[in-house]
Parts: C-alpha cells; structure tokens; sequence
C-alpha cells in the first residue's frame, strides 16, 4: 500500500519519527508541494499512484481526485478541512478525515501569551535592558510603555468551543469577567464570571476581544470598521483562529487612530503575510507566523491521531470522517 504525505516539513521538521506510519505501508514524505490555483499538475504526478494520501495546506481539488483513481484514503493533518473539494471525494469515493481537538490547551496559551506581550511588554523591557538603557536611566526601575492590570476587566470570547473555554479558564484565573458569544449556548458554562451574550455587547463591553470562531461564510470580515466602531476606546483584539475574520485594513486605521489600543495576531489573511499588509506598519500590532498549534507536544498528538484515523479506515471503521 503506497502512502504520500504533501507537506509533511510543518508538522515534522526532524524532531518526530513517521515510523508509525512507516509500519503501515510504502511511506513517501514529501516536506512541501508546490502549487498554484490553475495548475494540479505536481500534485497528481506526486499521488497517482497513492492509495493513502495526507495534506497539510496542499489542496486536493475535484481534478485531483479525479486523476487519482487510486486513491482510497485522504487525511487531512489539520483540524480545518477547507482545502479539500469535500463534494468532489464524495463523488469518487474517497473517504477524508481530519484531526479533531489536538491543539486546544496549546491554542489557548498561545492566546493569552499574545495578550499579555500587548500588556506586559516583555520583550520591549528585555530588549532594552540588553542595550543598556536600564543602566543609561539609573534608577533601580524604568519602563519603556505603561503596562496595563487585566484583572477586573472584561474579556469577549467570540466562539465558546474547547479552545474559547480553554481560553476563558486562563483569563478567569487573572481575575478577568468574561463575555461569550456561540451560535450554540450551553447554559451549563455560564457562572458568576460567565456569561453569554449577543454579538454586538461582546463588542460594546468588552475590554478584550478574542475570536476562536471558525471563519464561515458568516464570520468572514466579523471584525470590521462598522464592529470596531462600537467597541470600547482602547480595545484590545487577540486572533490566532482564522486570519480573514478581521478585515486587516480596518483593523490597521483602527490602531493607527488608537480606536484599538493593540492587537495580536498569530493568522493573517494571506499566509506568509504580504509585504504590503497595512499591519505590518500599524501601531501596536504583533504578528506571530501561525504557531498556535506548534508546541511538540502537540504536534505528537496530531500525528497519532492521524495514525489512529488511518488503522480505524484500514479497519473498515473509519473515525474523524468528514461528513457533509
């Protein structure tokens, strides 16, 4: 049984072992795929003869699988599954899995440390006391930009799945209230610190806003100038979700203005970000290269699940299938 992996350098850059994947069929590991949106060509060549296929961020389009007729089997090694022609596997019998749950404490950390490096400064204060400038001032303590408290204040959570909760856990323990907007609420999480709310108050009281939501048709653009407008002066914005929920031209004016006091980012809209992104420029904006998920220890989790996605099809009890 021949099995490809697309882009397997992200999720293995020579720290994990594919010998659990290796014991399963004839591995071929490729570390990434060039492509382009008109063109499948390297693509095809690389799985024509695949019957198990594994992709990252390579896309798998209606033409692949149509010039695949081997194929049986496509993981996805992610949790989102946008890349794949769901309709099109369907139509060709391919079955598509993905990696449910894997990196939600990590997503949540990352969250958090985001907010707190906009609050805290940390590597600012580091980096000046490297050069010098604490000895430059002799005081026994100076500070470059005022650090700001969070507790008492309110954090809007926009998207209460695992991570949203994961994240709310975190921000409580700082002493933080916190507002949550889900399409689905479960009355079950709401406490004296939690509370569910309407999408526009999450705007309106929140002094932080996070978005752990997935990017749908829906929530495409979510932050926006119209949505910035009714935020609280001096907001904060956290996202490591999906970039193009905020639409980064209006988030940038916004910082720039100081309608947004910060905001953090670990997803742009455009992965790497484009040299001519306003938020490269804008004032008090960190960007991070998408490493929410990257912790090793995650990155085990989500190889394993793969691996057990796998056995389970090999068994004729798939698990994780995509379903329309």
């Amino acid at each position: 049984m021949k099995i490809v992996i697309l882009d397997g350098y992200v999720l293995n850059p020579g720290d994990l072992s594919w010998s659990s994947l290796e014991e399963l069929g004839d591995l071929t590991v490729y570390d990434k795929t060039v492509f382009d949106n008109s063109n499948d060509d390297l693509i095809i060549e690389r799985i024509k003869d695949a019957e198990i296929v594994f992709t990252n961020k390579t896309p798998i389009s209606e033409n692949v699988f149509k010039n695949c007729p081997k194929l049986k089997y496509l993981g996805v090694l992610a949790t989102g599954y946008n890349i794949v022609d769901i309709k099109a596997s369907k139509k060709f019998g391919v079955v598509v899995t993905n990696i449910p749950n894997y990196s939600t404490d990590a997503v949540a950390q990352m969250a958090v440390s985001l907010l707190l490096e906009l609050t805290n400064h940390v590597s600012i204060h580091n980096k000046a006391v490297k050069e010098r400038q604490w000895n430059e001032i002799g005081e026994w303590c100076f500070w470059k930009k005022s650090l700001m408290e969070l507790g008492s204040k309110t954090a809007g959570i926009i998207g209460y799945g695992k991570i949203g909760q994961a994240t709310s856990k975190i921000v409580q323990a700082m002493g933080m209230k916190v507002l949550a907007y889900n399409r689905h609420k479960n009355k079950v999480l709401e406490s004296e610190n939690v509370k569910y709310a309407e999408l526009n108050d999450v705007f309106e009281k929140s002094d932080v806003i996070f978005l752990h939501c997935p990017l749908t048709e829906e929530t495409k653009g979510i932050i926006n100038s119209k949505s910035i407008e009714r935020m609280k002066d001096g907001v904060i914005i956290v996202n490591n979700a999906r970039g193009s929920l905020i639409v980064e031209e209006d988030l940038a004016h916004a910082l720039n203005n100081g309608k947004v006091y910060g905001a953090a980012l670990d997803v742009t809209s455009r992965e790497p970000i484009e040299k001519e992104s306003p938020l490269l420029k804008a004032e008090n904006c960190i960007i991070t290269p998408h490493i929410s998920w990257a912790a090793k220890e995650t990155r085990e989790r989500l190889l394993n699940i793969a691996v057990e996605n796998l056995k389970k099809f090999l068994e004729g009890n798939p698990i994780n299938v995509i379903i329309l």
